[in-house]
């Protein structure tokens, strides 16, 4: 693996523009650095996404190809994605009615996807929403996933999410502005609360 370039840098790590030299492809490599990758919530967290990115395996979702670590730095490979978010579009004005729907049609079916094997995001809006240059929809930043039921077996802690990584009630969590009701009085979640956020993203568009 070779870095080629800095994508973004956020409050637990940094994105790089790397190439996959096993097998000739470009991708991106999200790091834990710093504190962040000694806290163990934080590296959960980031071991937790990784393990839901790669159970859902749908076209709507970031695909993950590797997880790993080296000299103590926390890293996850995830497919590469040439684009903008939808928040960058967002800024630049209100999308064509047709494009708005086309957007909403692709993330519904990412959402569906998680919902069926009992998944809630909890963090939908635009910035985790990426529109690719070939018109596909990604949902982005499963940090914050919830498995709120078992569906079709995926209740394994070698495989996904635990029963023992559940959120402590009375916790928020999310982004102000897209959270549902529920999130805000910290209660349970459930595929509902994704689907209010989801109602809150296409208003804006």
């Amino acid at each position: 693996m070779s870095c080629l370039s800095g994508l973004a840098r956020g409050g637990m790590g940094e994105v790089y523009r790397a190439h996959d030299t096993r097998l000739d492809r470009v991708v991106a490599v999200k790091v834990l650095l710093g504190t962040a990758g000694a806290d163990p919530a934080m590296l959960r967290r980031f071991e937790q996404e990784a393990r839901t990115l790669a159970a859902l395996n749908h076209p709507n979702i970031l695909a993950v190809h590797d997880i790993g670590s080296i000299d103590g730095t926390p890293y996850l490979v995830s497919e590469f994605l040439e684009g903008d978010t939808l928040s960058a579009k967002l800024n630049a004005g209100p999308l064509p009615v047709r494009r708005a729907i086309e957007y909403a049609l692709g993330i519904a079916d990412g959402l569906a996807a998680g919902h069926s094997k009992g998944l809630v995001h909890r963090d939908i809006k635009p910035a985790n929403i990426f529109l690719t240059r070939d018109g596909r929809i990604k949902i982005l930043d499963f940090g914050l996933a919830k498995l709120t039921s078992p569906v079709g077996g995926v209740e394994n802690a070698e495989t996904l999410l635990t029963r023992e990584d559940e959120t402590a009630a009375d916790t928020v969590l999310g982004t102000v502005g897209y959270m549902s009701p529920e999130q805000v009085r910290g209660e349970a979640v459930s595929a509902a609360t994704d689907i209010f956020s989801f109602g809150a993203v296409f208003t804006r568009c």
